[in-house]
């Protein structure tokens, strides 16, 4: 197997190591049912179990809840090594656990009632204010859609956007809200060529009420101003808010990257260059050259994604919150993994050939769940480049407020 680089600034943690060597161990079991998981479009249950039982869903959630209240660089890590068996697994890993690290946000109240009541409760969300509040004594009563709650299958709560309103009915702030999926309904929505597993549907609410200290208030977290009492001693939950949101979304793509180079080195040696006087993919300078390239790129994406952990960690560390250049290059780096990634696998698949597109090929899934997953809007590589171009040319008028 291939080593990739990987920036390890911060002390070992036990716990940790041993979460993300479970996960290693049940890579075999992840990658023998990632087809029937992309069939049915929702991660096996037996995995899940298997997942939930070696701690794989506890790894932003506090140590007071019996989480392992990690660093943004062990979610990336942990993200990876699932994303090696399976990207659609992977992706129900991360955005669970990044949603369990938003519900870490909301003052302990609110936790209490997630993670109090059930520490292996599972979280799913969405930030987009695709909704109606009505104020009513208490807190606001919601109806809405929410369209892509990755994981919506294995959820007991959701944090989704909502406009929060006066008693006029005026929009005064912009909200995330937790909700019971207990008081939700779940709407079948996602057919989709890649990130299958994902069970990305939609969550739909009528007339639910949800109390004040389950309501967030999203403008002030993008400053780091959050909710939860616990923010002085719990380093975690001090990190940058987009940031972290952006870049845990291609700790995947980096183990579908390393997955990739690796089966298609694996191949080379017995693999003939069709049409050609090789009878090993291996003797052939061509096919050298592309693995090098796609080498040197999964590297490179390595490299700016723990780069931009890093950067989020010791912020989070020294209670400093990071100023906006340092937050839009965070957008920029998420980018440009997603950018990297993707064009490794294309050239892996040029390079091994079109046996990699056979149904029982895992480079085809591969190649799908990554090109998916890069189309995530807060991935989208041109955003995070212009936001961080419009940062280092001091222009003031920014095209998103998510930096």
């Amino acid at each position: 197997m291939v080593n990739i680089v990987n920036q390890n600034t911060f002390r070992a943690d036990p716990l940790i190591d041993d979460v993300l060597e479970q996960a290693r161990k049940l890579q075999p079991l992840i990658r023998e049912h990632a087809a029937k998981g992309e069939d049915e479009r929702r991660v096996v249950q037996p995995v899940i179990d298997a997942m939930t039982r070696a701690g794989l869903f506890k790894i932003a959630t506090p140590r007071r809840y019996g989480g392992l209240e990690s660093s943004m660089k062990s979610m990336l890590d942990l993200s990876a090594i699932v994303g090696e068996a399976d990207g659609g697994t992977s992706w129900i890993v991360t955005l669970s656990n990044v949603c369990a690290w938003l519900t870490s946000l909301f003052p302990v109240s609110a936790q209490d009632e997630v993670f109090g009541k059930n520490p292996d409760a599972k979280v799913s969300g969405v930030l987009t204010p695709s909704a109606t509040s009505r104020r009513v004594d208490g807190g606001f009563i919601v109806n809405g859609k929410w369209f892509y709650n990755s994981g919506s299958w294995h959820a007991d709560w959701a944090v989704l956007g909502l406009p929060v309103v006066n008693e006029a009915g005026e929009a005064v702030d912009q909200g995330l809200a937790l909700f019971s999926c207990k008081e939700l309904k779940l709407e079948e929505t996602w057919f989709v060529a890649g990130m299958s597993s994902s069970g990305s549907n939609c969550l739909i609410a009528e007339n639910v009420f949800v109390p004040d200290h389950r309501i967030m208030s999203v403008p002030a977290a993008i400053q780091g101003d959050y909710p939860t009492e616990r923010k002085e001693e719990e380093a975690l939950y001090r990190s940058a808010f987009v940031p972290l949101l952006a870049l845990v979304l291609v700790g995947p793509q980096l183990g579908m990257g390393r997955a990739a180079l690796n089966f298609v080195l694996s191949k080379a040696p017995n693999k003939p260059v069709s049409y050609t006087f090789f009878n090993s993919q291996a003797q052939s300078t061509a096919f050298q050259l592309q693995v090098a390239e796609a080498a040197l790129l999964i590297d490179t994406a390595h490299l700016h994604a723990y780069r931009a952990a890093a950067d989020i960690d010791n912020a989070a560390i020294a209670g400093r919150y990071p100023d906006a250049m340092i937050r839009a290059r965070v957008r920029a780096d998420t980018g440009l993994v997603a950018e990297k990634i993707t064009r490794a696998i294309d050239i892996l698949l040029f390079a091994h050939g079109s046996g990699g597109f056979a149904n029982t090929s895992p480079l085809q899934r591969i190649w799908r769940d990554s090109a998916v997953a890069a189309r995530h809007a807060v991935a989208l590589p041109q955003v995070g480049y212009e936001v961080y171009g419009k940062a280092l040319l001091g222009v003031k008028e920014q095209i998103t407020p998510l930096i």
